[in-house]
């Protein structure tokens, strides 16, 4: 009998989230990466598998870092604000802040340090021009709660409220280059289409940039 796997025993790839396995698309097999804000490593881990991809994580939790740690991946405590300039220019082949950006002091900062950091940055963000939220604020005239926006006004940790034209425009402001963006809709599954920027804005609960300098 063979001892290759059969389909019935053969592990299953890792389930990680739609945006995650978005971003996970768009990092090459066997790269360098920094990841920043990793959480508990779901796209480390699920990179290092199915990719081979050298991984680092940054994580402002001590028990997002013990999660990483017991799994095995390489993690530190670190703050996006204050610990990015530690790192060499292109010291990685991408530097990827996932769903945190807006919960930075200083997104400008930020994702200038991801260019310098890494040969490109990966970027992904709820859009706070959304339908639904602007619906919500329209007839509600309150900050919107949902399952993608799970916060109250007074205890959230987003703290800049971004949308993809706003981000695009930022984008413009420090001289990066869009590769390539990915909208999400509410489910988060990808919208499948291209559409101007204010399309995306409107119909896009999420988004995911792949840039690099000019």
């Amino acid at each position: 009998m063979s001892d290759a796997a059969t389909p019935s025993t053969r592990p299953a790839p890792a389930r990680i989230r739609n945006d995650l396995r978005v971003v996970a698309e768009l990092v090459a097999p066997g790269a360098r990466l920094l990841d920043i804000g990793c959480g508990d490593g779901d796209l480390l881990a699920y990179l290092a598998a199915e990719k081979g991809v050298d991984g680092r994580g940054i994580e402002l939790s001590q028990a997002g870092v013990n999660a990483c740690v017991a799994r095995g991946l390489s993690v530190i405590q670190g703050d996006a604000d204050r610990d990015l300039a530690y790192y060499p220019d292109r010291g990685f082949d991408y530097a990827v802040l996932s769903q945190t950006i807006q919960a930075t002091m200083a997104p400008k900062t930020v994702l200038q340090e991801l260019l310098r950091i890494g040969d490109k940055a990966i970027v992904s963000f709820p859009n706070f021009g959304y339908w639904d939220v602007r619906l919500r604020l329209m007839f509600g005239g309150r900050m919107p709660v949902s399952e993608r926006l799970p916060y109250s006004w007074y205890d959230t940790p987003n703290i800049h409220f971004c949308t993809i034209r706003d981000f695009v425009a930022l984008c413009r402001e420090i001289g990066a280059t869009v590769e390539k963006a990915v909208a999400l809709d509410g489910n988060g599954n990808r919208v499948p289409f291209n559409a101007p920027w204010w399309v995306w804005n409107l119909i896009g609960a999420q988004a995911v940039f792949l840039l690099k300098r000019r």
